[in-house]
């Protein structure tokens, strides 16, 4: 066994140092900083991506919703469900194809959306923390890149 392998054996595996503990800690400090300073306390971070994927990319199928947001399709049935609720979307038929159901912003969710948007820039400000500006692009850069390696699934 060479010494390189036989070195890494002798490390014990330290949980609280590996990269999926520390993006999970990351994410819950960004989800509580959401909970926050979102200015709406029954708006969850998911339902917002969902209400700003509408509003970027216009009147869209669940199925869409699922590609644009990275939400899987159960959660995103409910988000949707929840959303009609508070009257923030509605659904209706696709023009082309009647048995499909497309999820349209309403005038609340353009409104509360455009609210919210304020606030959410400075939560990402407030969740980059201490980083300054150039760990800020090689934090973004780095995410990117790992969700862009294709050799894992």
């Amino acid at each position: 066994m060479c010494q390189k392998n036989q070195a890494a054996q002798e490390q014990p595996y330290d949980y609280t140092e590996q990269v999926g503990h520390l993006l999970r800690k990351v994410y819950q400090r960004h989800v509580a900083i959401f909970q926050q300073n979102v200015g709406d306390s029954q708006l969850t971070a998911v339902q917002f991506i969902t209400l700003c994927a509408l509003r970027d990319h216009g009147p869209s199928a669940q199925n869409d919703l699922v590609r644009f947001t990275a939400v899987d399709q159960a959660t995103i049935r409910g988000v949707v469900e929840r959303l009609k609720a508070r009257d923030l979307v509605s659904l209706g038929p696709d023009p082309k194809d009647k048995r499909k159901v497309i999820v349209m912003l309403t005038t609340e969710g353009q409104r509360l959306t455009s609210q919210v948007t304020t606030n959410a820039m400075r939560i990402s400000e407030m969740t980059y923390g201490q980083l300054n500006p150039a760990e800020r692009i090689a934090l973004v850069y780095l995410l990117r890149k790992m969700l862009d390696d294709t050799s894992q699934p």
